[in-house]
């Protein structure tokens, strides 16, 4: 039996299903736009815990579903929002939409993020007072606070395999764990000077920079071994 076949699907013939995709979003951009809030949103509503805890939900949305960015994008962007001001969901969801559709899909993108909070706060603060004193609602967010570090644990383990291939970035890794916790764990005095400079230390932007700092360093003197070798 013969059928037409439009553009598109001699498209997917020649090039696979996701340069078909690719096309479809360009042909039907409000579309496209409309599924980026709603995916966003869907992230948002999700999200209890803070943005640390958006990130399975995320990578499960945007990566494996969507097929927009990939598992490394989504590191990067992740730590480009820790280095940057704002709130770190919001930044993350910037920085992704702005990839899509540049300025367009980066507000696009922030919108719908923000957008589930906006209107579960509105009702509460309408509504409610004294919302969290609901014994309830204490119990309820006992139980997702224990969620969002398992669902946080998993997403480290998942981004572990994908990130943590060669010895370099194992290195860093390690050396961004030890800093990050060594004020937690020496307790030391905060207006002291050694408190001091370990509170700096342990501070995510300057974690940020610094393991940027040393992943340059150390990719940089195992090429020149390398070339040295040859």
């Amino acid at each position: 039996m013969l059928f037409p076949l439009n553009r598109g699907m001699i498209r997917e013939a020649r090039h696979g299903p996701d340069a078909a995709l690719s096309e479809r979003k360009d042909c039907f951009p409000l579309n496209f736009y409309v599924d980026l809030f709603l995916t966003f949103a869907k992230v948002g509503v999700c999200t209890f815990g803070g943005g640390y805890a958006m990130l399975p939900i995320l990578q499960r949305e945007v990566v494996e579903k969507k097929h927009w960015v990939t598992d490394e994008a989504i590191t990067d962007y992740y730590a480009l929002g820790q280095c940057t001001p704002g709130i770190i969901a919001v930044n993350t969801s910037v920085f992704i939409g702005h990839q899509l559709r540049k300025i367009p899909g980066g507000i696009v993108a922030a919108l719908g993020v923000v957008f589930p909070s906006f209107v579960v706060i509105t009702i509460i603060a309408a509504f409610l007072a004294n919302f969290s004193d609901y014994p309830a609602v204490q119990h309820a967010l006992a139980g997702i606070n224990a969620v969002v570090v398992a669902l946080i644990l998993s997403s480290v383990l998942k981004l572990g395999k994908t990130t943590l291939k060669n010895a370099p970035s194992l290195c860093v890794f390690l050396g961004v764990l030890v800093l990050g916790e060594l004020a937690g764990l020496l307790d030391l005095p905060a207006d002291s000077a050694a408190g001091s400079v370990l509170n700096l230390l342990a501070n995510p932007a300057v974690l940020v920079v610094l393991a940027g700092i040393a992943g340059w360093l150390l990719f940089r003197t195992k090429n020149r071994g390398k070339e040295d070798a040859a």
